[in-house]
């Protein structure tokens, strides 16, 4: 193969993996759309009222229109990306998101996850870990997030001005708890 057609090839996978499907969110719901979305890119998923991970696309749960509500999502090592982020838009319950080694998460990601109505309502707990393309941008604008709880954020280069970021995000969220390992 030629340098480069690997990342080329993988790029467009991605691309195709992250594509939002409207017609498939109005015939499955949004929480069983984003499902499939979620574990097409290697996330995982858990549902309210169940203590275990979904991780098999071929065993996700059958059932009634909006039975299965998502409740949390683990992107760790997923190929999750900007472009895929409408299909958060319909979840109404997520309360927890660990982002973990998410190549394709920038400041963009952060800002769209943060506008998303229904997330501001829900979300809790935010956990941001080893995503390279972060910076302060996309840190302060998760402020929209009001019902954020817990804020983890760890090994985050592109974060430069640490203290002003968190001063405002501390005085926007002045019930967040906010946990640092940026050294």
């Amino acid at each position: 193969l030629p340098p480069g057609s690997c990342r080329t090839f993988w790029g467009w996978l991605n691309a195709v993996f992250n594509k939002v499907d409207q017609e498939r969110i109005r015939a499955v719901g949004p929480d069983r759309a984003a499902s499939e979305w979620l574990l097409r890119c290697g996330a995982l998923v858990r549902y309210q009222g169940s203590p275990r991970w979904q991780r098999d696309y071929n065993g996700l749960p059958t059932g009634p229109l909006g039975r299965h509500r998502i409740e949390a999502i683990d992107a760790t090592d997923s190929c999750i990306m900007y472009r895929g982020f409408d299909y958060l838009d319909g979840l109404e319950h997520v309360t927890d998101i660990k982002l973990e080694k998410c190549m394709y998460i920038q400041d963009e990601c952060l800002q769209r996850l943060s506008e998303t109505s229904n997330l501001q309502k829900s979300l809790q707990r935010l956990e941001i870990i080893s995503c390279g393309n972060v910076t302060d941008k996309g840190i302060i604008a998760l402020h929209k997030l009001r019902n954020l709880q817990y804020l983890y954020l760890s090994d985050l280069p592109g974060i430069r001005q640490k203290e002003t970021t968190f001063r405002v995000l501390q005085q926007a969220l002045p019930n967040l708890e906010l946990e640092l390992d940026l050294e």
